[in-house]
């Protein structure tokens, strides 16, 4: 076991089935990443900390009573596969959906959670053109602004779902610009892995 999955397995609790399973997803992301664009190959060094860590801490934040996920704008798996990894051994009755609309990024998801032994689906369509998915945790990481991301989670998140959106240090610019258009009650959970990130947790976003 390597320092770094050693850490991950120390703050997260997994077992070592779950960290077989990561270990095999970071093997399948740098072979992939040769051919298509996954991740930026300077943090391929630091898929653990930069990657998996900063996915992992969104999965404790929902409510376990919830029995649908949906993560947009997958492309590389975060926090989306890992999501699904957790959940095989913590959560076994969660449905996990990728959203991506790249096929290349879908294709690479597909194989991953095939190659994984996961449950989860892929959609590979646009996010405002597919049905809604009317799941009970919606979560994207880096895909755009929280004014839009408010906007899809009202086409895709169930009523009474909740919504994690990780953000990095202009996070209160967002939360005033969003709060232009639309009133939510808002937590806040300072990032594990950036000093000046949050992860907002977002319930009862409404269109003002």
């Amino acid at each position: 076991m390597s320092g770094a999955s050693a850490q991950f397995q120390a703050k997260f609790d997994v077992s070592r089935e779950t960290l077989e399973r990561l270990q095999k997803l970071e093997t399948l992301l740098v072979k992939w990443n040769k051919a298509i664009n996954l991740v930026s190959a300077t943090t391929l060094s630091e898929i653990w900390s930069r990657h998996f860590v900063d996915s992992a801490q969104i999965f404790a934040l929902a409510s376990e009573t919830g029995r649908s996920w949906a993560d947009l704008g997958s492309g590389a798996g975060f926090p989306g596969l890992i999501i699904a990894i957790l959940a095989e051994e913590k959560r076994p009755n969660l449905s996990v959906t990728l959203v991506e609309s790249d096929h290349r990024k879908a294709a690479f998801l597909m194989t991953a959670i095939r190659e994984l032994g996961l449950s989860a689906r892929v959609e590979a369509e646009r996010i405002e053109e597919m049905s809604g998915l009317d799941c009970d945790v919606l979560s994207a990481r880096a895909l755009a602004p929280l004014p839009k991301l408010l906007g899809f989670s009202a086409l895709h998140l169930a009523k009474g779902g909740v919504a994690l959106f990780p953000k990095g240090a202009r996070w209160e610019e967002e939360v005033a610009s969003a709060r232009e258009s639309w009133s939510f009650d808002l937590e806040t959970w300072s990032s594990q892995t950036d000093p000046n990130g949050v992860i907002l947790k977002i319930t009862g976003a409404k269109r003002v």
